[in-house]
């Protein structure tokens, strides 16, 4: 649980560092490899939209197809105007956290009913770890917000003990020396090769 008189964390620092990378995207870079297998930058970039989307959809409590579709359903088709859909949809999504409503109740995202609190880490960790794929993708340097790294670390390392970890989400764990940073910590807890270059 949520400690009730900690001050609920901000999205909108980690949701402007994934849109000024995103700045730097280039048309020729949209069919270059991701650090997601099955995604290339412009299909992440699609990714990053509609998760931006449903999970302000998610902490508004509006739910309907943007909460209740897997995001495996379909490979998601990035718009024309991306670039200026993008931001704004990372903005609008940071501002929906902002309601100390979002992170109590319940919610859905996904189409997996999710405690509130649940669902404000999950989306630190869509955030944290795609941010990352970004910036690998692009070969450009990535400092994460702490407090959504710090989330996303949290929300990883619960979801790695569970007898069912949904390998949908994830891939295999990636073994990281103890030493490591949080960052490649996290990454290896979503399955990620931290050292992974295009």
């Amino acid at each position: 649980m949520t400690d009730p008189t900690a001050p609920l964390p901000d999205l909108g620092a980690q949701t402007r560092i994934v849109a000024q990378l995103a700045d730097h995207v280039a048309d020729h870079h949209l069919t270059a490899p991701t650090p997601c297998p099955d995604y290339t930058v412009g299909d992440l970039l699609a990714h990053l939209h509609n998760l931006s989307l449903a999970f302000r959809s998610a902490a508004l409590k509006d739910f309907g197809p943007r909460t209740d579709t897997a995001p495996t359903t379909a490979k998601p088709v990035l718009s024309a105007d991306w670039r200026t859909e993008l931001p704004k949809a990372l903005d609008a999504m940071a501002d929906a956290w902002r309601d100390p409503s979002a992170w109590t109740g319940g919610t859905r995202a996904g189409g997996v009913a999710l405690p509130g609190e649940v669902a404000g880490a999950v989306a630190a960790d869509e955030l944290v770890i795609h941010a990352w794929d970004l910036a690998r993708a692009l070969d450009l340097p990535y400092t994460p917000d702490p407090e959504a790294l710090s989330s996303a670390h949290t929300f990883l390392q619960a979801a790695a003990t569970l007898p069912d970890r949904p390998t949908g989400l994830f891939g295999p764990i990636v073994s990281v020396p103890e030493d490591a940073s949080l960052l490649d910590r996290a990454l290896g807890l979503s399955g990620r090769d931290p050292g992974w270059r295009r």
